[in-house]
């Protein structure tokens, strides 16, 4: 119950996140763009310098009859390399399948509804592997020394895991909620949808309690994964549709375009460091 409580705060944490733009009620076209920019800085960030460098430092030798010492070059990056494949496929697949059904989503349809139902579902996807890094920093130390919270002695690897997850959210939860409030969703559903994409969090959380050898070992696996498609989704989804918005600007757009990334980028950087 304690795992699950401490993947059910960083997924609210998501919900947060999303609360600065229940702010805004009309914006220009470069302010949009500009979202749209730190929205992708914000997931390119994440996913190269967050992911990808977590599910280095987690990934063990791996190769084909390394249990008979041979050793082959690179072999620790396989299963994150495999990971981002398998993460770009994702997103290559649901795009081929979403543009063959024509979902409708509320009075949404056609191009539109399929861009919500692939960010949507990539970040809802993304979100399990940091519950599993959750439940793993619990289970691998024991109870007997920590803090004491709630009657509970808690490791403090797994206090610290949880907030720094819950603080890296919150710009997750922008990111989130941007291409819903392009589109007018209504404040609440910003706010829902971000909680929502962050629901795997708990489940994974308790899941790599449980199993928590199996779950060390599926980690670099799992960030390859989450970072090859949020990379994906990016250059697919977000940047096209602020490019987009910017045909009938001066310049383009790109200035705000790439003010936005870049900050983005740099609201990213201590967190990542965390």
């Amino acid at each position: 119950m304690v795992v699950f409580l401490a993947g059910l705060a960083t997924a609210l944490a998501t919900g947060l996140g999303a609360v600065p733009l229940l702010l805004f009620e009309e914006v220009s076209d470069r302010l949009n763009i500009a979202l749209w920019g730190l929205a992708s800085g914000i997931m390119i960030a994440a996913s190269t310098l967050g992911l990808l460098t977590e599910g280095w430092q987690q990934s063990e030798p791996w190769a084909p009859g390394l249990e008979y010492g041979l050793s082959v070059p690179g072999a620790t990056l396989v299963p994150l390399a495999v990971g981002a494949l398998v993460g770009v496929g994702l997103v290559v697949l649901a795009r081929t399948l979403l543009e063959e059904e024509g979902p409708v989503v509320g009075q949404l349809g056609g191009a539109d509804s399929q861009r919500l139902i692939l960010i949507l579902g990539i970040l809802t996807i993304h979100s399990f592997p940091e519950g599993v890094a959750v439940g793993v920093s619990f289970a691998d130390l024991t109870l007997t020394e920590g803090l004491p919270i709630a009657g509970l002695t808690i490791p403090p690897l797994a206090i610290f895991m949880t907030l720094a997850i819950s603080v890296h959210n919150l710009p997750e939860g922008v990111a989130v909620a941007i291409p819903l409030w392009a589109r007018g969703a209504r404040p609440r559903a910003l706010v829902f949808w971000a909680v929502f994409s962050s629901l795997p969090q708990p489940i994974g959380a308790v899941l790599a309690y449980a199993f928590v050898e199996s779950a060390r070992g599926l980690l670099p696996l799992g960030y390859g994964f989450a970072a090859g498609a949020m990379v994906l989704l990016v250059v697919l989804e977000f940047l096209p549709e602020a490019i987009s918005l910017g045909e009938g600007l001066e310049h383009r757009g790109y200035p705000a375009l790439g003010g936005g990334f870049l900050a983005g980028c740099l609201l990213m950087l201590p967190l990542v460091w965390l």
